[in-house]
């Protein structure tokens, strides 16, 4: 053989070998797994959207995805049914104003020590703990307003949740909050020791700017600042507040926020913090209390969201005293008329300055509905607008097909009773069940 005839020879079988030694596309190419389906059969279904329940219907659930909805349906043949015909099902409940890293916070005295005793990294277990507790209440997302001290800590607990290493709801965090210098405790120690401080100082347009960029670069998805303290009744019966922020520092928030898309929450309970958040142009007021008629009138001109956590203020008045149990009152009488009006509500706790272990953040819907909405529009402000302050419209807030598969139920029926929505039985997020209570 000439050595021309050889050396081709040689090289058909090196690819002949490479060939049988280094798999085609189609050998290496393997089967799509076929998508996880689950039926629910729900006995009474308040999809978040209709006027009235609707019943005997069918929930066909792929993976994580709401697919298909059947008054009547039949499962189909091979896909397993949960049978929930005993029970109410609803969307996942939402909880717009939370504190994961914070257990308790009456007094002074019960948040320095979480902030001065308890490290860090102690905190972010028990806020992995606080949420499992919300997941199981039948929060199946919530938006967490900042840390208290505990750095971008509420990112981790999220990251946690997303890759699947703790149970809990799905997250948005807002990390450390903004006031001036001074501003937000913990207060009155010594100049000569550094302490944590509760929230990120920052002073001046260009100082709150950059506290913005920092905060969205280690993670928040919402800013927060805090527009008012020290809260007060003068002659006029309204209740005031001592203002934080100057105008032009509150303004370079919201709008390097909105410049970078993220929205801005405001802690705002007097009348005078309410009306420079709404000239600083935020998203969602919090608390609240001392909301006057033309605040909102310019709330609904505006579009801005009232988050009242009721909860929270009747739970820290007793132990506060002094203005606190009026505010609750005066909280009262605002929500009927702001709901008259047209305010948009969204339901928001404030857990975390409650005791996550005492008191169950469903309570809040049994609040809006003594002060007189109907169950309904009480559900709505928890799941269909609640998704909407968080962007999550497409998603979440309502059982329809392509939505997240985030469903709970109860027993009972929360149009009759509302407190039924305190006791949940059955829980599931993203097509996975985390609680089923026969």
């Amino acid at each position: 053989m000439s050595r021309r005839k050889f050396c081709f020879a040689l090289s058909l079988v090196a690819v002949a070998i490479f060939l049988a030694l280094v798999p085609t596309q189609a050998q290496d190419t393997k089967p799509a797994a076929s998508p996880k389906r689950i039926a629910i059969r729900a006995g009474h279904l308040i999809d978040g959207k209709s006027d009235k329940p609707l019943d005997n219907v069918l929930i066909l659930i792929e993976n994580d995805t709401i697919v298909s909805l059947t008054p009547g349906g039949s499962t189909p043949s091979g896909v397993e049914t949960l049978d929930l015909s005993q029970s109410t099902v609803l969307p996942g409940l939402i909880d717009i104003h939370t504190h994961v890293l914070l257990n308790g916070d009456i007094t002074a005295e019960d948040y320095d020590q979480q902030l001065l005793k308890d490290s860090i990294p102690y905190r972010a277990i028990l806020a992995a703990r606080n949420a499992r507790i919300a997941l199981d209440h039948g929060f199946t997302a919530i938006r967490d307003l900042e840390t208290e001290g505990a750095m971008y800590a509420d990112v981790d607990v999220k990251k946690a949740i997303n890759n699947g290493e703790v149970p809990g709801p799905r997250m948005q965090v807002a990390t450390r909050a903004l006031t001036p210098t001074g501003m937000y405790g913990p207060l009155g120690y010594s100049w000569e020791i550094t302490i944590p401080q509760g929230v990120q100082y920052a002073d001046g347009v260009d100082g709150v700017r950059k506290a913005v960029r920092e905060q969205i670069m280690y993670g928040a998805d919402w800013i927060k600042y805090y527009s008012d303290r020290r809260y007060h009744f003068e002659s006029d019966g309204v209740l005031h507040s001592m203002v934080n922020f100057t105008d032009e520092e509150a303004k370079a928030i919201v709008d390097e926020a909105h410049r970078l898309g993220h929205k801005v929450a405001a802690h705002a309970i007097g009348s005078d913090g309410i009306a420079a958040a709404l000239r600083a142009g935020v998203d969602t007021i919090e608390h609240g209390d001392g909301l006057t008629e033309p605040l909102m009138d310019e709330m609904i001109k505006k579009g801005t969201v009232w988050v009242p956590t009721v909860l929270v203020g009747a739970y820290v008045a007793p132990g506060r005293g002094g203005n606190w149990l009026k505010m609750v009152e005066l909280e009262k009488v605002a929500f009927q008329k702001a709901h008259k009006k047209g305010v948009k509500i969204a339901l928001g706790t404030d857990v975390g300055g409650s005791d996550w272990r005492d008191i169950n953040q469903a309570r809040e819907f049994q609040y809006y509905a003594d002060y007189g909405m109907t169950p309904m529009e009480a559900i709505r402000t928890g799941t269909i607008n609640a998704a909407e302050v968080l962007g999550w419209s497409d998603k979440l807030g309502t059982i329809e097909p392509g939505k997240w598969a985030d469903l709970v139920a109860v027993s009972g029926d929360p149009l009759k009773d509302i407190k039924e929505l305190q006791n949940v039985k059955f829980v599931m997020k993203a097509g996975v069940v985390y609680k089923n209570q026969k």
